[in-house]
């Protein structure tokens, strides 16, 4: 899609920059030369995506920062050859037209993403299998039962900081911190974990004037973890690149520890936060978890499908003059690759609200050689994540209604600002100890989460209206009764209102069924 693919307006009076433009809401607002939406400017892209949809079919053009054209692939099948045609579709940005043609400048708001780099993402052909080859080496020699025990026990230290209060915000507090606890520690630098590394990706991501600061303090991290494992190899992601038979330089395995940091880290962010937030506004949601009609890794892959960690991933650009969706493209024009249109497609999903279990044929972890090679340890994090979480809160709830939940949204991700909670307040864990809730003070008579846990208990009877005598004392009693088989108080007479039922302590020894053996052992304890 070359500049000269769309009609430009014609030149205007020379006052006419003073002119109010059309508010939000109107149908001109957010549009440009030839009539085209630029994306930056929506205030909600999934009705503009569908809207494009409705008027271009499934790859449509559009507008960025500074109106350079693009096209953006909204069609599942389109993105599906578009991410798996390496001979007509490159991600490679030097053979951009708009990049050659001087539209894009030096200070582009999206350059970051766009601008090629010595990395695996950014090249095609013998170089990108060289060091995507490193890469997956690094991947594959993962040890997801150690993964496993290392997230439970991340996710003891995170929840450790909140589970007294009572409260807790599960974005700032939880959903940012898990993600980064767990990368660093399979980078091989557990002990760069800290809130100044967990600010300073979030500050990468969202461009910020201080984003070059935060990006150095970040490689200023890895790029001593490299030199660290050149001097004391280590079987670890780090000593893998460093020690692959590619022989990738310095330079080049911290660049592309760097990517993998970041892009696991806002993934996994993102992905667990839209998970717990659809478990605590969705009764139905979260009784098919409780009762069993779903799995939690079953619940991370439903989230891929409706709220995929990246709505679009920078760029892909034509080799070559080609046909994709009923359009022309031509030699040079970029296409941004888009999973949120793209997997609520009506020709494969025609309802979005639908179940999508055991479906893994969403987009959200891209597609083809550039498909994301961390994938299977995002769906860790975040599995556990959401698990392990409830085993320890399982009264959590919102504290505010759904409609006062905001998100920031950008072409690339929209990101959930914060998601709090209250629950009953319960006390530190060992972190070598099975996520599990302990009976304290106040605690609610029955817990709606029991996934992979101890089983749900009933509550107890209301006692029968009190009139006088005996009646009233073999009511009390009786619930006297109920409450001591789960170490209760004896009766002392009196007829309470009600006798909650406390919910049984975290086992400190394994289950005794093979089956309970065996889930013990898969998640590491």
């Amino acid at each position: 899609m070359t500049p000269e693919s769309h009609s430009q307006t014609p030149d205007r009076p020379a006052d006419d920059d003073a002119r109010p433009g059309p508010p939000p809401g109107c149908p001109a607002h957010g549009l440009g030369p030839g009539g085209l939406a630029r994306l930056h400017e929506s205030d909600d892209l999934k009705k503009l995506y569908e809207r494009l949809r409705e008027e271009h079919g499934p790859v449509a053009p559009v507008l960025i920062h500074d109106d350079v054209p693009l096209w953006v692939v909204l069609g599942h099948a389109e993105s599906q050859q578009l991410v798996r045609g390496p001979a007509q579709f490159t991600k490679d940005s030097r053979i951009w037209s708009a990049l050659r043609d001087g539209l894009v400048k030096p200070d582009h708001p999206l350059m970051p993403h766009i601008a090629w780099q010595p990395m695996c993402a950014h090249i095609e052909g013998e170089q990108h299998r060289r060091w995507r080859g490193a890469i997956d080496t690094a991947v594959s020699a993962t040890d997801f039962r150690s993964l496993r025990r290392y997230v439970n026990r991340s996710v003891q230290r995170v929840v450790n900081r909140f589970c007294e209060a009572g409260e807790a915000d599960l974005v700032s507090g939880y959903a940012e911190h898990l993600p980064m606890a767990v990368m660093c520690h399979v980078l091989g630098m557990p002990d760069e974990y800290d809130d100044r590394m967990v600010q300073a990706a979030r500050d990468m991501i969202r461009g910020t004037e201080t984003a070059i600061a935060s990006n150095a303090y970040v490689m200023e991290a890895l790029n001593r973890l490299t030199a660290r494992r050149r001097k004391e190899p280590q079987d670890d992601f780090t000593g893998h690149l460093v020690s692959h038979p590619a022989g990738l330089s310095d330079e080049e395995v911290s660049q592309h520890l760097r990517v993998v940091l970041i892009a696991a880290y806002e993934a996994t962010a993102n992905l667990l936060a839209n998970v717990l937030r659809q478990v605590l506004i969705d009764p139905r949601f979260r009784s098919q978890l409780n009762g069993g009609q779903m799995t939690v890794p079953q619940a991370v892959e439903q989230l891929l499908w409706d709220e995929p960690p990246f709505s679009t991933i920078f760029a892909y650009y034509a080799k070559q003059d080609t046909e994709l969706g009923g359009q022309r493209i031509r030699k040079g024009d970029g296409l941004l690759f888009a999973p949120a249109p793209a997997n609520v497609d009506p020709r494969v999903r025609p309802d979005p609200t639908a179940d999508m279990q055991g479906n893994r044929s969403h987009l959200a972890f891209g597609g083809g050689t550039h498909e994301c090679p961390g994938q299977d340890i995002g769906r860790v994090i975040a599995e556990i994540g959401v698990d392990a979480l409830l085993m320890r809160l399982p009264d959590v709830e919102l504290s505010c209604d759904e409609e006062e939940l905001t998100f920031t949204e950008s072409i690339a991700s929209r990101h959930l600002v914060s998601l709090p909670v209250h629950f009953t307040p319960r006390p530190q864990q060992e972190i070598t100890q099975a996520p599990g809730h302990e009976a304290g003070a106040g605690a609610p008579a029955s817990y709606d989460w029991q996934i992979g846990g101890v089983p749900r208990q009933a509550k107890a009877p209301a006692p029968a209206p009190a009139s006088v005598g005996a009646s009233a004392r073999g009511a009390g009693a009786d619930a006297a009764v109920a409450g001591a088989g789960v170490g209760g108080a004896p009766d002392d007479g009196r007829s309470p209102a009600a006798v909650p039922v406390a919910p049984p302590l975290a086992r400190s020894e394994p289950p005794r069924g093979a089956w309970q053996r065996f889930l013990r052992w898969w998640r590491g304890y």
